[in-house]
C-alpha cells in the first residue's frame, strides 16, 4: 500500500511539472508572438526611421531671409493680478 501511494505520489508530481511546463511554454509563445508582430511593424516602419532616403534641401532656410525678421517687442507682462 505504502509502495501504491508513493508511486501515486511520483506521477503526480510529474504530472503538475509538465503541466507547468506547458502554461510556461504557452506563455513563451505568446510573448515571441507578440515580439515577432513588433519585429514586423519596425520592419514595415524601417524607412521611415532611415533619413538617408529622404531629401531635405527643401526645409533648409536662407540665413538672409532670417536676417529680415524683425524682433517683436515684449509688452509689460503683469502677472501678479492673476494670482490675486
Amino acid at each position: 500500500m505504502e509502495k501504491y501511494l508513493l508511486v501515486c505520489l511520483c506521477f503526480g508530481v510529474l504530472f503538475a511539472n509538465s503541466s507547468m511546463d506547458d502554461s510556461k511554454n504557452e506563455i513563451l509563445q505568446k510573448q515571441v508572438k507578440a515580439q515577432m508582430e513588433k519585429e514586423k511593424k519596425y520592419a514595415k516602419e524601417q524607412k521611415f526611421y532611415n533619413a538617408d532616403q529622404y531629401d531635405f534641401s527643401g526645409a533648409e532656410v536662407n540665413p538672409e531671409s532670417v536676417k529680415k525678421i524683425h524682433d517683436i517687442e515684449v509688452e509689460d507682462l503683469d502677472m501678479d493680478d492673476v494670482y490675486d
